[in-house]
C-alpha cells in the first residue's frame, strides 16, 4: 500500500511547504553520480579514437547516439509522470546506466560503443525529469536555489568525470571503466531513499489540496512564444557547448601539442567553472529575475567566445573559465523560468528542456565532427565562437514575477 508506512513527512504536513535541504542535497548528489557516469563517454574519446582508429565523424555520431537517446525520451517520460508519478522510476534509470558502463568497458567495435552509450543515454532520460520535479517539490518556493543545487551536482559530476578517467582509465586500459560501477551502486542506494520521500510527498499532495500559485498573467500565445525563444537559446547554448565538451581536448591537443592526460586536466578547469556558474545562476534568478540572468549568461559569453580561438594556452584556460562561469549560469534560470510559464506541467517542461538540450548537443556534436573532418578542429572553434551572439533574442522574453 502506498501509505502503509509513516514517515517524517506524513507526521509533519508543514514540512512539504519548507525547503527540504536534505532532499535537495541528496538529489544533487544523485545527479552528480548520474552525470559522472555520462561524463565517462567524452572523456574516453581519445582512447577509443586511438584504439579503434575512429574518425571525428564517428566520434560525433557516438555523441549523437548518446545525446539523442537521452533527449528523445525525456519529454515523454516527463509527460507520462505528470499524469502518473513514478517515485521509483529513477532506480530503473540508474540500472540502465549501470548496464551501459559495463558494456562500454568491454566494447571493441564502433557499433558496440554506440549501443553502450545508448544505454547510458536511456538511463539519463529516465533520471532527469523526475529528479528536476523532486528538486522543485523540495524547494519550499526557492525554486532558483533548488534548481542550482540540483544542477550543480550534475556539473560537479561532469567535471569529475574527465579527472577520474585521466587518473584511473588513461594510465591503464579501457576495462578500468568498470570502476565506475561503484558510482552506479551508490547512486542506486541514494535514489531509493529519495524515492520513499517522494512517495510520501505524493500521499500528502493527494490528501491535502494546496493553493495553486501562478507566476504570470500571460496569454497562451505569449507563453508559447516565450517557450519558443527559450528553445532557441537552448540551441545556441548547447550547440556551442557541444564544441567545448566533445572536442575541447582534441582542440588543445592539436593546437598546443598536449598529451591526452594533460588535455583532460585543462578540460577539468572548464568543467569546474561550469559548477561555479551553476551555483551563481539560480539564486541570482530568484533575486533579480530569471530573464536578466538568462540575458547575461547567453549573450554575455559572446566576446570571450570570439577571443578564444586567437589566444595562447594560458589565456585559453582563462577564457574557458570565464565562458564556463557565464554560460552555465543560464540553465537553472531557463529551467525555472520555463516551469513558471507552465507550472502545472513540471515533468513535461523539465523533460522537454533537458531533452532539447541533449538533442542540440547531439546534433552539434555530429555536425561539428563532420566539419572537423572536412576542415580542422581549430576551424570548428572559429565558427562556433559566433553562436552566443544569438543571446540577443533574450530582449523579447516577457518578465515574470520574482516570487
Amino acid at each position: 500500500m502506498l501509505n502503509s508506512t509513516a514517515s517524517p513527512l506524513s507526521k509533519n504536513p508543514g514540512l512539504v511547504h519548507k525547503t527540504v535541504f536534505s532532499i535537495l542535497f541528496s538529489i544533487s548528489f544523485a545527479h552528480l553520480l548520474n552525470d559522472l557516469i555520462q561524463a565517462i563517454i567524452p572523456s574516453v574519446y581519445p582512447i577509443l579514437k586511438q584504439n579503434y582508429k575512429l574518425t571525428f565523424s564517428q566520434i560525433g555520431l557516438i555523441t549523437f547516439a548518446f545525446q539523442f537517446s537521452a533527449s528523445i525520451l525525456q519529454p515523454f517520460v516527463g509527460y507520462y509522470t505528470d499524469k502518473h508519478p513514478k517515485p521509483f522510476s529513477q532506480v530503473y534509470g540508474m540500472l540502465f546506466s549501470l548496464a551501459g558502463i559495463v558494456s562500454l568497458s568491454y566494447a571493441n567495435t564502433f557499433n558496440w560503443i554506440v549501443i553502450s552509450v545508448i544505454l547510458i543515454g536511456t538511463g539519463s532520460a529516465i533520471f532527469h525529469p523526475e529528479s528536476s520535479r523532486i528538486s522543485n517539490l523540495a524547494s519550499g518556493g526557492k525554486r532558483g536555489l533548488a534548481q542550482s543545487i540540483f544542477q550543480v551536482g550534475g556539473n560537479l559530476g561532469t567535471a569529475l568525470g574527465p579527472l577520474l578517467v585521466a587518473l584511473i582509465v588513461v594510465p591503464n586500459a579501457q576495462k578500468y571503466i568498470l570502476w565506475f560501477v561503484v558510482a552506479a551502486f551508490i547512486g542506486l542506494a541514494i535514489i531509493t531513499k529519495i524515492a520513499f520521500w517522494y512517495r510520501d510527498h505524493l500521499v500528502m499532495r493527494n490528501n491535502k489540496k494546496g493553493e495553486f500559485v501562478n507566476f504570470h498573467a500571460l496569454s497562451k500565445s505569449k507563453v508559447k512564444w516565450a517557450i519558443a525563444l527559450l528553445l532557441i537559446l537552448i540551441f545556441s547554448k548547447f550547440f556551442y557547448s557541444a564544441s567545448l565538451s566533445t572536442y575541447y581536448t582534441f582542440y588543445i591537443m592539436d593546437k598546443f601539442n598536449l598529451s591526452i592526460q594533460q588535455a583532460q586536466f585543462h578540460m577539468f578547469l572548464y568543467l569546474f567553472a561550469i559548477v561555479v556558474g551553476t551555483i551563481i545562476g539560480g539564486p541570482l534568478g530568484d533575486k533579480f529575475g530569471r530573464k536578466y540572468v538568462i540575458w547575461f549568461s547567453v549573450f554575455g559569453a559572446a566576446p570571450f567566445a570570439l577571443l578564444l580561438p586567437h589566444v595562447n594556452l594560458f589565456y585559453t584556460d582563462v577564457l574557458m573559465v570565464v565562458i564556463g562561469i557565464i554560460i552555465s549560469s543560464a540553465f537553472p534560470a531557463i529551467i525555472v523560468y520555463a516551469q513558471e510559464l507552465l507550472p502545472k506541467k513540471l515533468g513535461m517542461v523539465s523533460g522537454l528542456f533537458y531533452g532539447f538540450a541533449f538533442g542540440m548537443g547531439a546534433l552539434g556534436s555530429a555536425l561539428l565532427g563532420k566539419l572537423a573532418d572536412a576542415t580542422s578542429i581549430q576551424y570548428v572553434y572559429q565558427v562556433c565562437s559566433f553562436l552566443p551572439l544569438m543571446g540577443i533574442i533574450c530582449h523579447f522574453l516577457p518578465n515574470l514575477k520574482k516570487k
